[in-house]
This record gives C-alpha cells, structure tokens and sequence, in this order.
C-alpha cells in the first residue's frame, strides 16, 4: 500500500527557526506514531505501559519508581499509576528495596517480556509498510543524527536554565 502526500506541507510557518521546524515534525512524528502504537497494541495496552517494558527489556536491571519517573520524565504519581496497572496484569513486580525499606523496586516478569514481544509483533505490519516507503539508505543516515539529539536532549534534562517554574508546571498523565 503506497500512502500518498496530501500536498507539500512545512514544519512551521515562514521564517520560523531551522531547530523549531526540526522539533515541531519531531512532535507531529510522535502524535502520528503514538497512534499507529495505540491502535494495534495488545487490549488493554497503552502506549505508556509499552514504553515501560520496553525500557526494561533494552536496559535490563531493576529500577525504582522513582528512577522510572525520572527517565520518562513524568511525575511519581503517574508512574505509580502506569506501574500498578503492569503489576495487576502481571508484567513487573513491585518489591521493597533490600537496601532501603522505605522504597520500592520494580523489575519486568517474563510475561511482561513476552507482552512487549507481542506488542512488537503487533506492530511489525504497520512498521514494515513504513520501511518499504523509507529507503534503507535514508533509515541509516536518520538514525545517527536522531541518536545524536536524544543524547544531547537527555543529557541537559536537568540543566537548570531549562527547568520550568512550578507554578508553570502542568502534570502529565497516561494516555
């Protein structure tokens, strides 16, 4: 199935900044994507939890909520939310931490593996029409500059001069 362009479209408006357009197609990426993930996951499934397991299956180790929260920078309570949902389907356990009673730690189950596999799966046609549409050579050359932007991106999360006030913070929640 070939998937046509409705018309030549810009990132942004004229005169915008090169680094604005390249975040504003980086966003409507992400908007298209999330939904492609959400109409084929698995029931029950959201696009949040898939992200959990699979940040466990590529890292492996245990991490607390705390840590999760942090690495997908949402707050502890929408983590606590997204966690308590995997455990009830069984796909991580919540335990206390052996080296400090207070906190918690979560690590993924084999069911839990075996769901992101099936989410995976679930996803390969849609993902496969799109490679067909994207040369080899042009999914090559994305790749290591996106790599490049994550890095820098996850390496100044906590840069202060990019921190939002509190009272400019908005609480994000699962979708």
């Amino acid at each position: 199935m070939r998937v046509k362009a409705k018309g030549k479209r810009t990132s942004g408006a004229a005169g915008d900044p090169l680094v604005f357009r390249l975040f504003n197609e980086i966003g409507i990426i992400e908007q298209l994507s999330r939904t492609l993930f959400e109409r084929v996951m698995p029931r029950g499934m959201t696009l949040p939890q898939f992200t959990v397991l699979n940040h466990f299956v590529r890292l492996g180790g245990v991490r607390s909520p705390a840590q999760l929260a942090s690495a997908f920078q949402v707050t502890k309570q929408t983590m606590t939310s997204t966690l308590a949902r995997l455990q009830a389907a069984g796909l991580v356990e919540i335990g206390p931490n052996p080296e400090d009673g207070r906190s918690k730690l979560v690590r993924i189950t084999p069911k839990g593996t075996a769901m992101r596999q099936r989410c995976l799966e679930a996803l390969t046609p849609a993902l496969e029409e799109i490679a067909i549409l994207i040369p080899r050579t042009d999914q090559d050359m994305l790749l290591p500059p996106l790599i490049r932007l994550r890095q820098l991106l996850d390496a100044r999360r906590s840069d202060p001069k990019l921190q939002r006030s509190p009272a400019a913070r908005r609480p994000r929640s699962e979708s």
